[in-house]
């Protein structure tokens, strides 16, 4: 394996890390070190390198690999790092990596970055550590058994002699590292930090306004550019008015964006830029620009008649991916039986700051600053547009002033950098918020049809469940048109259920908008309907929906997708390792009926809803509260419990958990993106709603303590949240809502 430790000159540091002061740099590349919680799955997954520098004053700067977008992983991953090196909390600071291939996957999605890193996290730290205790010993000319770290020291336990880490930093940098298989961990016990509510580490910039974000960026004689860009995806310009554009003051130049090829992928959109000397220039700019279009055929495509033809279409028998038993035998045979349709619209990410690049192109190289989750991707894309080597391409990443998987595309910084090529200037391209809701990647329309049969004791014998809806994979073939396994793993072909028939299918849908991740993906609509059924049949059974998912979900096991010949991916753990335990999901459900008290009598018009589900390898429970009176919602309460296994900081998960209430419930109560003749029918927040504060209900969050391996925590409390809602609303009502979102159906 390739592991070593140096020191390395400030310029060299810089160039990789981007520290701004002289330091002693512990650089470990963990080669094919495999860690004992995560098993890799890509290659991506095997190479890390992380840089631990430590200054003489005693400082200590840690790297943060991955992007922050809220969720407060600038403070989690040195969290681990420092744990280890048993390094002084107040002394650390932590420096934001550029796109290398060296640490890894750096694609700030899937609710993976302490997942798949907390073991080579801990090693990077321990690893340091016993360096540092092996110069102090060298120094001491003692046993190195005899020398511990404690708070950026290194003590000798038969004296009172200590040694900070910034005086033995040089030495410790000259040593050979040790065998990762030599290294000693600390014990939970022990733990000072992980497991701690450590305030984040960048709470002081984001508050006083200090934090730069991908809006922030300003260069020296840099321009300003906003694109007009087709309404209609495949669109291509015919003309525009560039005479009656460039009369506008402070416009300097126009340009015809490179026309894109299908399938989308990650290209930016046909358009024509304005670049002018500032923001307001540009956008007047646009207005003068006067583009004829040549639609192409995505202008035939309205939601209101594909999800009329997807619910013709998911009534009849689809695609099976999942069999158990037989299912249509028995809900023929059956006498009590039950079936719904459930559907979910196009919803946009809607992001607090919309996508914002910087871009400087020079002497064929090019470094590009932007608030962008997936650098690495973003590298890779930009070096193809400009037909330039990836090594010559310079990713900072900036604060993400939200993301929830819309900036894991890099088209806005290819914008960028294709106008800085041009220009030969400094070129920040920037998103309105029309833009962002218009021209964004979004989630995917769905529709679903579930049945089920019940004996003469209300038992459930038959589950039937089919989904349609457009895949991503169409954004980059232009040709798939069904689910993917990987998507169909996200809640629906690794249904836990023990139930004696059951039948997973699914139906052709394809993509006439760009399809692209948001926040817990396809969990949302499958947990939505799945949660809902439920609900249904306990209220046929006549028993409580805490008792029929119990009666679902049936003996305490780990149930394995893959027995049915379901080709389950698992969010690309092992399932050794991950497995799906009904324990976990049962006790997740009883904690949030216990700590909400859902299973107690309510309040004329006032009902609880539950639900629970697994996504990302960990378990969410959700109880709402709400009130309806005059055919208006108001939820009163939200309760949240989540098994995510051992927690870095509770704060942080807490923080992710109320976040999710309030992106799930702004999804169930208001999330719809509607089309007409192909283009995105809403434009900005009064029409793309999002949770307002009169709105926003007391929320409370539990976390259950494990010791099991770190699950995800940011996408896992969304999708229980919208079934929960809906199932509140028909106890307080008796009005049953499959159709998303709410306001469709109710003042809310």
């Amino acid at each position: 394996m390739s592991h070593k430790i140096e020191n390395v000159s400030r310029r060299q540091f810089l160039k990789v890390s981007g520290i701004g002061a002289s330091s002693f740099v512990l650089a470990s590349s963990l080669g094919s070190y495999t860690p004992v919680w995560a098993q890799p799955t890509s290659q991506d997954d095997v190479e890390l390198n992380l840089f631990v520098s430590i200054h003489a004053d005693n400082k200590v700067d840690i790297i943060c690999h991955r992007s922050e977008m809220g969720q407060g992983i600038r403070t989690s991953i040195p969290q681990v790092v420092a744990e280890e090196l048993c390094a002084n909390w107040e002394l650390v600071s932590v420096v934001q990596g550029l796109a290398n291939k060296e640490y890894g996957s750096q694609n700030t999605d899937g609710s993976r970055s302490i997942r798949r890193f907390y073991t080579t996290l801990r090693q990077m730290g321990a690893s340091a550590r016993a360096m540092l205790e092996q110069a102090a010993a060298d120094l001491w000319k003692v046993d190195v058994n005899t020398v511990y770290a404690e708070d950026s020291y290194v003590h000798h336990k038969d004296s009172n002699r200590k040694v900070s880490f910034g005086y033995i930093a040089e030495a410790a940098g000259k040593l050979s590292p040790p065998d990762p298989e030599t290294l000693t961990y600390k014990s939970k016990k022990e733990f000072k930090l992980i497991g701690k509510p450590v305030t984040g580490i960048d709470s002081t910039e984001i508050v006083s306004g200090q934090a730069e974000f991908g809006q922030d960026i300003r260069l020296e004689n840099m321009l300003y550019a906003s694109i007009e860009r087709s309404k209609v995806l495949g669109a291509k310009v015919k003309s525009y008015d560039a005479e009656a554009t460039k009369s506008v003051k402070g416009v300097v130049s126009t340009f015809k964006m490179p026309e894109q090829p299908m399938p989308v992928m990650f290209h930016p959109m046909n358009g024509v830029a304005v670049i002018a000397d500032n923001t307001w220039s540009a956008l007047q700019g646009r207005k003068a620009l006067n583009i004829d279009w040549e639609l192409g055929d995505n202008v035939k495509h309205n939601t209101t008649e594909y999800v009329a033809e997807l619910k013709n279409r998911i009534v009849t028998k689809g695609k099976p991916i999942r069999v158990k038993g037989d299912v249509y035998s028995d809900l023929e045979n059956s006498t009590d039986t039950h079936s719904a349709i459930y559907s979910v619209p196009y919803l946009s990410q809607a992001p607090m700051e919309p996508s914002a690049a910087t871009a400087v192109v020079k002497d064929g190289k090019c470094e590009i600053w932007a608030c962008t989750q997936s650098p690495q991707v973003t590298q890779q894309n930009v070096a193809q547009a400009l037909g330039i080597e990836q090594d010559k391409v310079k990713i900072n990443v900036t604060f993400l002033g939200g993301a929830f998987g819309r900036k894991a595309k890099p088209d806005f910084s290819i914008e960028a950098a294709l106008l800085a090529k041009e220009l030969n200037r400094p070129v920040k391209v920037v998103w309105s918020r029309e833009d962002d809701i218009q021209q964004g990647f979004y989630h995917s329309v769905s529709v679903q049809h579930l049945a089920a049969a019940m004996d003469n004791e209300k038992q459930v014998t038959s589950w039937l469940q089919r989904t349609a809806f457009p895949s991503i994979l169409w954004t980059f073939t232009g040709t798939v048109d069904e689910p993917q396994m990987n998507e169909l793993s996200l809640g629906f072909g690794d249904l836990p259920f023990e139930v004696n028939n059951l039948a997973c299918e699914t139906h052709k849908a394809t993509g006439h908008i760009r399809i692209g991740w948001m926040r817990s993906v396809c969990n949302i609509q499958h947990s939505f309907a799945q949660g809902s059924f439920v609900d249904e049949l306990a209220s046929k059974a006549g028993i409580s929906t805490h008792k029929m998912w119990h009666q679902l979900l049936g003996k305490d096991r780990l149930v394995d997708p893959k027995t049915d010949d379901f080709d389950y991916q698992n969010y690309g753990e092992p399932q050794d390792v991950f497995p799906v335990d009904i324990k976990r999901i049962k006790r997740a459900l009883d904690l949030v009926v216990e700590k909400s008290g859902a299973d107690q009598p309510t309040k004329e018009n006032e009902g609880w809803g539950i639900c629970v589900h697994r996504s990302f390898v960990s378990y969410c429970a959700v109880a709402t509260k709400v009130k309806v009176v005059e055919n208006k919602v108001t939820v009163l309460e939200i309760h949240s419990t989540i098994d995510a296994g051992t927690v870095v900081n509770p704060d942080r998960v807490r923080a992710q958990q109320e976040g999710s209430m309030i992106f799930g419930l702004s999804i169930a109560l208001l999330g719809e993106i509607s089309v007409k003749d192909g283009a995105v029918e809403q434009s900005n927040y009064h029409d793309y709603q999002v949770l307002r504060m009169h709105q926003c209900p007391k929320i409370e969050t539990y976390i259950i303590e494990s010791d099991a391996p770190p699950g995800g925590v940011g996408e896992p409390g969304t999708p229980p949240v919208a079934p929960s809602l809906a199932n509140a609303i028909f106890h307080a009502s008796g009005k049953r809502i499959r159709d998303l979102p709410v306001k469709n159906h109710m003042s809310v």
